[in-house]
């Protein structure tokens, strides 16, 4: 009990000294935010260039919201949405959902499809081969099914 009572004197010390700690934690989450626009309109970009359908819509100039799609072929479409409402990873075949996460396990799952988008383009730049593509299309569907 006095272990407890010793923490929150130590946190409300804490956070009087911090001041303005929401105001901060709101700006470091819009920077967050932003950040991760850039990055899917980089993918988008990548996806595209390397036979992908893909598309990242954001509004406005303030870079706070954003649409990422991107087509894997055989009616397998995966959906990440970001706002300051929320981040989410919706994978779809045949119109159908098979998996939505949200927050950081969104994240993750955007992260995996980041990697293998890397490592089929080293596929592509050793052997060029058009089976790379083949190799993305089967990882991505073979990854999110068996979670």
């Amino acid at each position: 009990m006095r272990k407890s009572k010793e923490n929150i004197k130590k946190l409300k010390q804490l956070w009087c000294l911090e001041g303005k700690v929401f105001l901060r934690l709101a700006n470091e989450h819009r920077q967050f935010v932003q950040d991760l626009v850039m990055n899917l309109q980089a993918l988008a970009v990548v996806l595209e260039r390397h036979g992908y359908p893909a598309s990242c819509y954001t509004c406005g100039d303030q870079m706070n919201s954003a649409s990422f799609m991107v087509s894997l072929g055989d009616n397998h479409l995966i959906r990440f949405l970001v706002s300051d409402y929320g981040i989410t990873w919706t994978e779809m075949r045949d119109d159908r959902e098979l998996m939505k996460l949200e927050g950081a396990e969104a994240i993750n799952q955007l992260e995996e499809l980041a990697t293998l988008v890397k490592q089929s383009m080293e596929n592509v730049k050793h052997s060029e081969s058009p089976k790379a593509k083949v190799t993305l299309q089967n990882a991505v569907g073979s990854v999110k099914t068996h979670r």
